[in-house]
């Protein structure tokens, strides 16, 4: 069967798609710094001007690939807290991501370090940072409602807590393997739930 034809949007949605795969690729692989335009349109498949046609600059295309990952990864996360077993979806979520953990944890690592050394970068990442946490915010409060129990504190703070454990133990799976399970932070996440709910339920009674 012949490959329907693509209009011209469809067909710069698709070349735009392309591109920003390719970048997030070179990105673990060598760095932003690191990956020229041109080896971003040749990996993809397409000429330089191709990728000056969608993008002004690599800049605008760095801004653009964090904005779709925030955005998929936050439905990702809603739905998983739509769940009737919210920590079973979570750990089936988190064996999935562990399959391509170097390449996730690599391209995190390097757009951090972008935001580091591009300051005009770093209000682009702070907001990604903020809507992760706000969606731990969000299961928080809800979990904390399903049980009629007073979260012992703002959950918003508790979700930062939450975010930076999780960073840092995909971390620590990621170098020490067979020491750390795949499944580290559903159990540290469900443990500081536990402790909290139990914190809670003991300051509703004072």
């Amino acid at each position: 069967m012949a490959r329907k034809r693509l209009t011209r949007e469809e067909s710069r949605q698709e070349t735009r798609a392309r591109l920003l795969e390719s970048a997030a690729e070179l990105f673990a692989e060598r760095g932003v710094n690191g990956a020229s335009v041109e080896q971003i349109a040749e990996r993809a498949g397409y000429s330089r001007g191709a990728f000056y046609g969608n993008f002004a600059d690599k800049h605008e295309l760095v801004v653009e690939l964090l904005r779709q990952r925030t955005l998929r990864e936050l439905d990702e996360v809603t739905a998983i807290a739509r769940e009737p077993e919210p920590f079973a979806a979570l750990r089936e979520w988190h064996k999935e991501r562990a399959e391509h953990l170097v390449g996730w944890l690599s391209l995190r690592a390097e757009l951090l370090l972008y935001a580091l050394r591009t300051p005009s970068f770093r209000p682009q990442m702070a907001e990604r940072e903020r809507i992760a946490r706000d969606a731990h915010a969000g299961s928080i409060e809800a979990t904390f409602a399903s049980l009629g129990v007073e979260p012992p504190a703002d959950p918003a703070f508790l979700a930062l807590i939450v975010h930076a454990l999780e960073d840092g133990l995909l971390v620590q799976r990621l170098l020490s393997p067979d020491e750390v399970s795949d499944e580290v932070v559903v159990d540290a996440v469900e443990l500081l739930m536990r402790s909290w709910s139990a914190a809670g339920a003991a300051k509703g009674d004072t």
